[in-house]
């Protein structure tokens, strides 16, 4: 009798651990490529959300999350689809935060999202043409549209009295989508665009392009581009030949790069990008710290909340099917309900459980509008003693 006990009470363990699923999530962003500076720190904002899940032991009765990290190299279409493909046929990820560069999201999306059915959420793709893009409901970004960047930058502008600048956009959908966004918002407030001009990533030598700006003028050069790649190689030529002596910096070439490489010889430029301030964000800039990353780094908070959303959403759901918890994204993010902030996934997974609603407010002020993006709000930044220094939000 006592053997049989024994063997029935193995039984019952061993059922009761095949209900624990280990749910695999892909992690797709641009670690090579013109953007590689900003990826660990989004990467490890994503990758500490679905620890804190993971380690709660309260997703889905004790399911597990495993983070599976995928290079979509931000501006290889091909590229990106491949390692999208790898993700969700291979590692059979339930859901991808990511892409990071809108043209690499857009084909992931494409290419490989929509035809198997997989939720991705962009922390960093912000080309207006996402906006209105057909994607099954299964795409959600948390930072918000350059349609919105482009009047925060022109606001910026003509409060410092910089009625015309000359233009300087990366060749790709997020750089002419910010460019184009800019431009209309800046000419509808009375401001003068005296170029507006693509560069190449890659190049050796920008020159021409330079001297193309330069020809134009322009109050200021606004630097449409990544930091890694050619915005840094227009803002060297530009410095060089004393071009231009104020520069504006959107999101892509807001990065540690961009002290380390020009420091003092920006000092009194100025830019932003999509970031928040409040309990949620400093909340989570604590957390990055004790972990040993910077959690300001752009869109680091951004990839927190994407993992988590989706990981609240299949609570909610009481699936890990993302044809099921897509449904799930927008309820938690917006509520109404119990306002859930970083470091409270676990209390955010029970409240969940018990039937209790919760408003996902996360790292960056969570509200989903329209077709799933983030309405979001501006760090406004200033290059000040050799720093990035903060100047307010908008």
């Amino acid at each position: 009798m006592k053997k049989l006990l024994l063997a029935s009470a193995a039984i019952s363990l061993c059922a009761s651990a095949s209900y624990a699923e280990d749910i695999k999530m892909g992690v797709l962003l641009g670690f090579t490529g013109p953007l590689e500076s900003l990826a660990p720190a989004m990467a490890q904002g994503a990758e500490m959300a679905m620890k804190e899940v993971s380690d709660s032991g309260k997703l889905l009765g004790g399911d597990t999350v495993t983070p599976v990290r995928g290079d979509s190299t931000c501006v290889d279409a091909a590229a990106a689809t491949a390692a999208a493909e790898t993700l969700v046929t291979t590692d059979g990820v339930k859901g991808i935060l990511g892409a990071m560069c809108s043209g690499a999201t857009t084909a992931a999306l494409q290419n490989v999202a929509m035809p198997n059915g997989i939720v991705m959420i962009s922390p960093s793709a912000t080309s207006p043409a996402l906006s209105t893009m057909d994607d099954d409901g299964l795409f959600f970004r948390t930072a918000p549209s350059d349609a919105r960047q482009g009047e925060v930058m022109s606001d910026e502008l003509m409060e410092k009295g910089l009625k015309s600048v000359a233009v300087t956009y990366t060749n790709n959908d997020y750089g002419k989508g910010l460019a184009d966004s800019f431009e209309t918002a800046f000419k509808a407030a009375g401001g003068t665009v005296t170029i507006s001009t693509a560069h190449e990533d890659g190049k050796g030598d920008y020159s021409a392009e330079v001297g193309s700006l330069a020809s134009a003028g322009g109050d200021a050069l606004v630097v449409a581009g990544y930091v890694d790649q050619g915005g840094s190689g227009v803002l060297r030529g530009a410095l060089d030949s004393g071009a231009f002596e104020t520069f504006v910096f959107p999101d892509g070439m807001v990065s540690q790069t961009l002290e380390d490489n020009f420091g003092s010889e920006i000092n009194g430029s100025f830019g932003q990008l999509p970031d928040s301030e409040g309990q949620g964000m400093q909340t989570y800039l604590s957390m990055a710290e004790a972990a040993g990353y910077d959690g300001s780094s752009a869109y680091s908070g951004g990839a927190y909340d994407g993992a988590a959303l989706m990981l609240l959403a299949m609570q909610a759901a009481e699936s890990t099917d993302p044809s099921v918890y897509k449904d799930k994204i927008m309820e938690i993010a917006n509520g109404p309900g119990e306002k859930i902030y970083p470091g409270e996934l676990a209390k955010g997974l029970e409240l969940i459980e018990a039937g209790t609603a919760i408003d996902y407010e996360g790292a960056t002020a969570i509200n989903l509008i329209g077709n799933g993006e983030a309405a979001g709000t501006f760090r406004e930044i200033e290059i000040k003693d050799d720093k990035i220094t903060t100047v307010k939000y908008r």
